[in-house]
């Protein structure tokens, strides 16, 4: 007989959610603590890491603030080294950390592409590789380490605000999630993408405020309006639970059926 409680949760379970004191990296981690799991969030400020795990403390699991910056090879060693001075080991690792960048196509500078391919696509790359000997320790085939990517449905579809070097980088996510799941299936580890459509978060701050953009992007999906936190959340719940040991290499929209009007 199937309980439901088990085949969903994440007690026991310990997590890295990069970028998950705020925005959907937030929603995430909520999800994950409410499921049972102890959360380490990371990101630049210090500040909004310990706010957020204080605002998660009365859920079954635990989240905990552990401040770094992934955007370089030194701050993801150093966040790895950090991470490995209180855990022998990481069930859950998902790669959430992102910035965006939007100009005109003539004046699109070196800085905005470098900037978003390096922290949206490299360090995903290079965390991942060096999560390693944490996510191995205790994976198994009946129950492998999960890596999630978030990648984006403008990995997928054009996007109208010049977000040249964010779609790219993106869709190069998407593919390096394919290949990733592909080899380190012999790891007994799971690798897979949520692709968001619009959440309220930082990056989409400045549509929400202006009342026309607003209108004219959330006319696009077949629900109009944004996504909410539980929903997200859930997805990622169910990729990390028992549920979802069998899934590896997809990408998972979570749109409101954003990519059935391309």
């Amino acid at each position: 007989m199937m309980n439901l409680q088990t085949l969903f949760s994440l007690e026991g379970k310990t997590a890295l959610v990069t970028g998950g004191s705020r925005g959907v990296g937030a929603m995430i981690t909520e999800g994950l603590v409410a499921a049972g799991c102890r959360v380490y969030i990371s990101s630049r400020t210090t500040e909004q890491c310990v706010k957020t795990a204080e605002r998660l403390k009365n859920y079954p699991g635990e989240c905990l603030p552990l401040p770094g910056d992934v955007a370089s090879m030194d701050g993801i060693e150093t966040l790895v080294a950090s991470l490995s001075s209180r855990e022998n080991a990481v069930n859950i690792l998902v790669n959430n950390a992102g910035v965006a960048w939007g100009e005109p196509f003539e004046k699109f500078s070196e800085k905005g592409w470098d900037k978003v391919m390096n922290l949206n696509t490299r360090s995903v790359f290079f965390l991942t590789q060096k999560m390693m000997p944490l996510l191995k320790r205790p994976a198994s085939a009946e129950d492998p380490s999960r890596v999630i990517n978030i990648t984006s449905i403008l990995g997928a579809r054009p996007d109208p605000m010049m977000a040249y070097s964010y779609c790219a980088s993106k869709a190069a996510l998407a593919q390096m999630t394919k290949n990733l799941a592909y080899d380190l299936a012999r790891d007994n580890i799971t690798v897979n993408g949520i692709s968001p459509g619009f959440f309220p978060s930082q990056m989409t701050a400045h549509l929400m405020e202006d009342e026309q953009a607003n209108k004219a992007m959330l006319s696009k999906a077949r629900f109009q309006r944004y996504g909410k936190a539980e929903e997200i959340a859930g997805l990622s719940i169910y990729l990390c639970s028992r549920s979802g040991a069998y899934v590896t290499g997809d990408i998972i929209s979570v749109d409101g059926g954003l990519l059935l009007a391309c």
